[in-house]
């Protein structure tokens, strides 16, 4: 497997990923109507554009020369508390249980310690199974939150993190 650092010409892929990856992770955790508004909201190309001119890093890994899956990353680096959130971390059902997550997660991890990150966090819902796969890794929950993201929805997540 491989991981490459993406640029604009690799949103599209991104989004693509997102939902084939969607329907299927989300479909017996929030409805229809929510996974297409989050889709819409968080995965749309403009959207990804804005957030890598923001300073988002996003890695797409492929298997064979095909793109199977991708990590979103956005950095919080204050002098005394410097942070990396995972903030998307998908890959297709295919290709899940084999390692691609993992290898996502470790990237990760490797660019944290090279930026000297205290930790590495993330949010993730509290009805997904990748809240298993999260704390294999050694993440721990910190919190349970939950945001209201308009239109009547809201994520009911869990905020988990890494030291570093």
């Amino acid at each position: 497997m491989k991981i490459r650092l993406a640029s604009t010409i690799d949103l599209p892929i991104i989004e693509k990923l997102a939902r084939a990856v969607w329907p299927k992770t989300y479909a017996t955790i929030i409805s229809a109507a929510q996974i297409d508004y989050m889709l819409n909201w968080m995965y749309s190309t403009p959207t990804l554009l804005k957030q890598l001119d923001s300073g988002h890093e996003f890695y797409i890994i492929s298997h064979k020369e095909i793109d199977i899956g991708f990590i979103g990353l956005e950095w919080y680096l204050e002098d005394n508390l410097r942070q990396l959130k995972i903030n998307k971390l998908y890959v297709l059902d295919a290709y899940q249980g084999a390692g691609a997550g993992k290898s996502l997660v470790k990237k990760a991890m490797q660019l944290g310690l090279q930026s000297n990150v205290n930790e590495i966090f993330l949010q993730v819902n509290k009805a997904n199974k990748a809240v298993g796969f999260y704390k294999n890794l050694g993440f721990t929950i910190k919190e349970a939150a939950v945001f209201d993201i308009g239109e009547g929805f809201v994520m009911d997540d869990y905020i988990m993190s890494l030291p570093l």
